[in-house]
Order: structure tokens, then C-alpha cells, then sequence
């Protein structure tokens, strides 16, 4: 579904990604891993076209979309949680999600698509007149999550979904993951911080450092892998 051959980007003269390889097929739960500044953000943001991509190709479902903007990316099938949430604080729950149907017109698939993330999120349905600014961390994330969603993305990027949040939220947040994946038919790319839940719900995964990409494996072998232990789930 997703591929990028020999990626490279950078903010302005400071190159962030050096070489990027890796593929993602449909129906897949991959995860990209590793430290802080190692680059991971920085890949889903080249992916969406936010960061652009000074060479290399990135392919969609056969199409290179390197060049392509970021709504049309969306129409395309893909979208984006962005890191730190980014909802809309001003708007309802309800025009939060209005917002993510925004390309649409198929009024039935929306109803369908609401109902959905009310069933994976019962309390957005409770709080849908609630200004998005108002809701905690965990909600934010919800509605971010269910944002996307309404979009009916092919591929989900999902950027640290469990940054600051409680661990029983976080939780819930990945067990939503895996009903995403498989309910919803959804490809998922998951970026996190949080190497052993990323890994405990991915189909394979990628490690990244300084921009590169060292080792890709199956997430079973990566949580065997005593370098992988030691380096990031403090084993």
C-alpha cells in the first residue's frame, strides 16, 4: 500500500531523514520506533507532504504521491493524528468530527462512520456539544482518533498516541488500534515512544536513529531482540 524508496527530507539546511526504505501492506499495524529527534515524526510528515521531500519517491498504492498536498493526500485515502492531538479547541466534539467529513458527501457513509467512533468512543457521544479545548488529554486523543476516522482513511498515521496520557487511557487507546485495524479495515502506521505497547499491537516494525533506519523485523522478533530490549523497553 505504502512504500518509500531512499527518502530524504530536511527542515531548510538540517537533513532529518537520510535514506528512509520501508513498505507497509494493506491491512498491516506497522510501527515505527525509536528516541527522540530520531526522525519519526519527521517520516509521517514527509508521508502526508507537510515536510517536503527533497528526493527519493513515496508510493501510494502504486502512485508517487512525494509531490502531492496534504488535503488532496487526504481525498486520496490517507490521514493523519497528528503528535499533541491538534484538535479543534473552539469547536464541538460534533464540529470536530463534521471537520474530518469535510471532503464527503455520502450522507449515509457519514451517519455510518459517526456511529462508529461513538461505538469505539461512547464518551464523544456523551460530550459531542462539549467544546473539543474542554475534554482531557485521553478525550482529545479520542477525538482526534475519530477526526481521522471520518475521513475513512486507507491508511491511519498515527503520531504517539499515548503521549501524556494515563496508562490505563493508553491502554484503551491501543486496544482501539487493533479494532480500528480489524473492524474497520483500516492500514495503520503507528509512530510511538512507547516501544513495547507499539510493538505488542504491530505486525512488524522499524527502528529509527539520527534519520535511518537500522533494523526491520516482525514486532514478535523486535521484542525478543536484546538490543531493542535494552534500548527501548528498559529490559
Amino acid at each position: 500500500m505504502l512504500e518509500l524508496r531512499n527518502v530524504n527530507a530536511a527542515y531548510g539546511n538540517i537533513q532529518v531523514l537520510h535514506n528512509i526504505d520501508l513498505e507497509i501492506h494493506k491491512g498491516e499495524i506497522i510501527t515505527l520506533i525509536g528516541a527522540n529527534g530520531a526522525g519519526k515524526s519527521t517520516t509521517l510528515m514527509a508521508i502526508s507532504g507537510i515536510v517536503p521531500v527533497r528526493s527519493g519517491k513515496i508510493l501510494f498504492e502504486g502512485k508517487n504521491i512525494s509531490k502531492v498536498s496534504p488535503e488532496k493526500l487526504v481525498s486520496m485515502g490517507i490521514s493523519q493524528v497528528p503528535e499533541g492531538r491538534h484538535i479543534f479547541p473552539e469547536l464541538t466534539v460534533m464540529e470536530n468530527l463534521d471537520m474530518g467529513a469535510f471532503l464527503r458527501n455520502d450522507a449515509k457513509g457519514i451517519k455510518d462512520d459517526l456511529d462508529y467512533v461513538f461505538s469505539l468512543f461512547p464518551i464523544l457521544a456523551d460530550r459531542k456539544s462539549q467544546d473539543g479545548g474542554t475534554l482531557s488529554g485521553g478525550e482529545q486523543q479520542m477525538l482526534a482518533m475519530s477526526r481521522a476516522l471520518m475521513a475513512r482513511p486507507k491508511l491511519m498515521l498515527l503520531d504517539e498516541p499515548s503521549m501524556g496520557l494515563a496508562p490505563l487511557i493508553i491502554k484503551q487507546i491501543f486496544e482501539i488500534v487493533k479494532r480500528i485495524n480489524k473492524e474497520h479495515n483500516t492500514t495503520i502506521f503507528l509512530v510511538e515512544q512507547n516501544a513495547n505497547q507499539a510493538l505488542h499491537v504491530a505486525d512488524r516494525g522499524y527502528v529509527i536513529e539520527n534519520g535511518v533506519i537500522t533494523i526491520s523485523d516482525s514486532a514478535e522478533n523486535l521484542l525478543k531482540n536484546q538490543d531493542i530490549q535494552k534500548a527501548y523497553l528498559g529490559i
